[in-house]
Order: C-alpha cells, then structure tokens, then sequence
C-alpha cells in the first residue's frame, strides 16, 4: 500500500492533465508521510524534484521557479504571491485551524494565502475540499484493491 495523500496529489494532477513529465516540481514539506513520499514518486515520474522545508534558506528562490508548487508544511498562509510565478499549479495540502467563527465554527486555511494567489495560477487546489477528499478517496480505492 502507498500513502493516501501522495497518491490523491498524484491522481488530481492526472485528471486535470497537468503535465509532470519534465515539469520544475517545488515540495515545501518534507514529511515521511507526504512530502518525502511524493518527491520520490514525482521523481520517478521524471519531474525535475526539489524538496524544501520552512528552513530552506532563501525559499522564494525556489518556488519562484515551480511549474508545479505542492505545499505540505502546516504554517498559515506561508505562500504568497511574490513567492510564485504565473501560470503555476498549485497543490495546498496544508490544513490549519487559524480560530473559529461566532457560531463556534472552526476557521481553516491552508499553507498558502489562496485570495492572494488566485489570480495568478494555472490551477490551485482550494482548503478545505481540495486534497482531503482526495485522500479518502484513494483509501478507498486501496481498500478495495485488496
């Protein structure tokens, strides 16, 4: 079995035809549950990877080069629009409650300012109902497969 959310990051860029092959990839995240797995897979898939963290010195320097930009590193908000260039396609697998509305509802965002970048993209993935029902569903899909 492969991890869910790789495999729905995979499977949306698949359904949109959103080309990989050759494709300048910029992953900020480097977990063992996402991040590190979807380097590897993107890699093999013969993207051009680079994997980057919320550390990366200079990070802009990175993401201003993405054709594709997936962000998977659970700060708010931390892509913003001079962190991008036009026409990228960007993946936001970030959730984060930022606080709660009058009603008592919980406030989520994802790691990248979506209002301040819309304009700009090709393709961007929205927080919440972008990512997450991808990821359920590609558990389903391996459930099934067993």
């Amino acid at each position: 079995m492969y991890q869910c959310t790789p495999l729905g990051v995979l499977e949306l860029l698949k359904y949109y035809k959103i080309p990989i092959e050759g494709a300048d990839v910029v992953i900020v995240g480097k977990s063992q549950i996402v991040g590190l797995p979807l380097s590897i897979m993107l890699s093999n898939l013969d993207a051009t990877v680079s994997l980057c963290h919320i550390k990366t010195k200079d990070l802009k320097s990175y993401t201003q080069k993405a054709d594709i930009l997936i962000v998977c590193c659970g700060v708010p908000k931390l892509i913003t629009e001079d962190h991008i260039k036009k026409g990228v396609t960007i993946i936001d697998v970030g959730i984060n409650v930022i606080g709660q509305t009058s009603t008592g509802k919980r406030k989520i965002c994802g790691d990248v300012d979506f209002e301040g970048v819309k304009d700009k993209v090709h393709a961007i993935t929205p927080v919440p109902g972008g990512v997450g029902p991808m990821t359920i569903c590609m558990l389903i899909k391996q459930i099934r497969n067993c």
